[in-house]
């Protein structure tokens, strides 16, 4: 299962990896997340993100990631925030920074900024973090190195600081200038040389540790309550994520890639693939999903349809296709049919200019004419004279025509390829034989074009 984790000044890439294996992230910004959830990975794990001059990582696009059954998870920084303020929601929040936000003890988010490097440099944090200074002057005051109410102005010192600017060196020399007592400013001198606290990094470390056994015990696909709404905020987020996408990544095994590449037929494949993706995305700006009732006629149209009737048809089925969330799968199948069932006239309206689109449409219309021709000029008792039983149809057809095995459902097959019934599939072979035959028997005079997708017996 695949995990993504965004990390940079609390954690290093190298620090993440030693504790996870995942795919390891800059900081995250606005629509990151949307497109790491695109990949499908069991969880995602926000530690740091960007804020000020750069969008943040937005609340939509983590609710999105959720409903679409990947877990996010957040802790240290930004993802700390994040997770206090979409708990209810389901997001996880991990490590004290996050429980501090949850409380409502912090709720400034200038506790977790630091400024840092860029990502030649490894992002390495220029300033520290104020949740981190709280936690070390905690610990100077447990350790009696200082008492409270020096504690108590070393930390309204940092406070007041802007979040680039806080550093133990300058806050010293703030409390210096403030007139502190100097033999407590020399001590806490002294504990920083040993005794800094990183909270944030010890929370992310925390957060990778709890994602890595939760998906080691074998993590299920996340559920929530709600219902996801594709607000105009929403898309515009969505549509800045996608044009930020360099260049046209796949899921697909990079072997599998290849077969449909060698073979030449990625254009077709991905032809459909953006018609089910534009498919899916009308269903759900329409807000049309698919539970309970509705996705049990989904599923058993599915099965219906593909032939999958007898007992352990289907999983066999999962485990041939390698689903690993079969409701997810049939949630997009019962979308793709709602759009199917309102779109049919437009495709339909689109269809000639898609095959002029594909060069098929020439070659296809003058083999029409050419069979209307033929069929036209045959007496009707040569047909009868040369009708072949039906399983020897069949077999003609499919194993010397379509080159595949006989279907064992007829009438599914029909259907699959738009045709009402398995009657009107058996006039559609019988002209064809009709027409063949009578294209041999005239082969001199008669050339029958050649059509991608029909075989011909030359």
């Amino acid at each position: 299962m695949t995990i993504h984790i965004f990390t940079g000044p609390t954690l290093s890439a190298d620090e993440a990896r030693a504790e996870i294996d995942a795919v390891v992230h800059p900081p995250a910004a606005q629509g990151d997340v949307y497109r790491a959830a695109l990949e499908r990975p069991a969880a995602i794990g926000i530690i740091d993100g960007y804020f000020e001059h750069v969008p943040s990582v937005s609340h939509k696009e983590i609710l999105w990631a959720m409903s679409e059954g990947v877990h996010v998870f957040g802790s240290a920084s930004l993802g700390a925030l994040r997770a206090a303020e979409l708990a209810p929601f389901g997001m996880e929040g991990i490590g004290s920074v996050f429980d501090a936000f949850a409380r409502g003890d912090l709720e400034d988010d200038d506790e977790v900024a630091v400024a840092h490097a860029t990502a030649e440099d490894g992002y390495r944090p220029a300033s520290e973090a104020m949740v981190n200074i709280r936690a070390t002057l905690a610990a100077a005051m447990s350790s009696g190195e200082i008492d409270a109410a020096f504690g108590e102005a070393i930390t309204a010192i940092a406070k007041q600081l802007f979040y680039p600017d806080r550093c133990y060196s300058i806050v010293l020399a703030r409390a210096i200038e403030a007139g502190l007592d100097p033999a407590a400013i020399e001590a806490l001198r002294a504990f920083l040389r040993g005794g800094q606290v990183n909270r944030k990094r010890e929370d992310a470390r925390a957060m990778l540790r709890v994602m890595r056994e939760r998906v080691a015990a074998g993590i299920a696909p996340k559920k929530v309550s709600y219902s996801f709404m594709r607000t105009d905020a929403w898309e515009f987020i969505r549509a800045n994520a996608e044009r930020r996408t360099d260049s046209v990544t796949t899921t697909l095994p990079a072997a599998l890639l290849e077969e449909l590449q060698i073979s030449g037929a990625l254009p077709a494949a991905q032809r459909g693939a953006m018609a089910r993706a534009l498919a899916i995305d009308a269903a759900q700006r329409q807000s049309r999903t698919a539970r309970g009732v509705v996705l049990q006629d989904a599923l058993d149209g599915f099965r219906l349809d593909r032939g999958l009737l007898g007992p352990g048809d289907l999983q066999r089925w999962i485990e041939e296709q390698e689903i690993g969330d079969l409701e997810h799968f049939i949630k997009g199948e019962a979308q793709v049919r709602w759009a199917d069932a309102l779109f049919t006239s437009h495709a339909s309206r689109s269809l000639g200019d898609h095959l002029r689109s594909t060069g098929e449409y020439g070659p296809l219309l003058a083999r029409a004419r050419a069979k209307e021709s033929a069929l036209a000029a045959r007496a009707p008792e040569s047909a009868e004279k040369r009708e072949m039983p039906a399983a020897e149809l069949y077999r003609w057809y499919f194993e010397e025509r379509v080159r595949r095995p006989v279907p064992t459902d007829l009438a599914i097959y029909a259907r699959s390829i738009g045709l009402p019934d398995e009657a009107a599939l058996v006039r559609a072979i019988r002209r064809e034989l009709s027409y063949v035959s009578s294209s041999e028997a005239q082969r001199e005079n008669t050339t029958v074009p050649s059509v991608p997708g029909i075989p011909t017996n030359e």
